[in-house]
């Protein structure tokens, strides 16, 4: 699916976990301290971008501790954006996928591996496979001081440790503003297993995420 990059399992990830090790102050700052006496009322928020937002949202929908994700935009300045509108590539947004999680099950930096090993190819510049265009572009948006540090510490990490072989190209950029995309985007990969595209850019991604993080896969329904 993605031919320009390595495998993404075994020493390679493995020394991506090493080197992220090195930044535990920052990880530890963004919500990975002792959460296990946090409570689920005390949910977080993460949003990312990484192309269509069929497969994020479809991938993050699968991620043990999310307790949501939904399609929308991000990233620009209309006000009020609509599918038709930021297709255009004239509002600055990107489709993007806001994820609710239970930081006492998943850590963000968990969410911060799936985001760049399996829901997207960060090294695709305005684009992601088929689609082309800055509303496709691949961005980390944060929420605070600790988020930008765990993003950036991140993305430090899969180049040292070569995961990829071309540059990592994720803008990191504050949230300024997330608007939800219209209902038929929702849920789109749940709601159409077999459309053609869902089967041939979406679906691999599920079967990635179940074999490479079995840990963190769980069915739609489950807690």
């Amino acid at each position: 699916m993605f031919p320009r990059i390595h495998r993404r399992g075994g020493p390679a990830l493995a020394a991506v976990l090493a080197l992220t090790a090195s930044a535990a102050p920052a990880l530890a700052a963004a919500g990975r301290a002792p959460v296990a006496q946090r409570p689920v009322a005390a949910a977080d928020t993460a949003v990312f971008a990484g192309g269509c937002f069929w497969g994020v949202e479809g991938v993050f929908d699968h991620v043990k501790g999310v307790l949501s994700a939904e399609s929308g935009y991000a990233g620009g300045a209309a006000a009020a954006p609509s599918y038709e509108l930021v297709s255009t590539g004239t509002t600055g947004h990107a489709e993007s996928v806001r994820v609710i999680y239970d930081p006492s099950v998943i850590s963000y930096e968990q969410l911060l591996q799936v985001f760049f090993t399996v829901a997207h190819d960060p090294t695709e510049l305005n684009r992601q496979g088929p689609d082309y265009g800055t509303q496709y572009r691949s961005i980390a948006f944060y929420r605070n001081a600790a988020q930008k540090q765990a993003i950036e510490a991140y993305i430090v990490a899969l180049g040292r440790a070569k995961v990829y072989r071309g540059t990592i190209v994720t803008q990191v950029e504050p949230l300024r503003g997330f608007y939800p995309a219209e209902a038929y985007h929702q849920d789109f990969l749940e709601h159409h297993p077999d459309a053609p595209y869902i089967v041939i850019n979406d679906a691999p991604k599920l079967v990635h995420l179940k074999k490479q993080y079995p840990a963190l896969w769980r069915e739609r329904g489950d807690a």
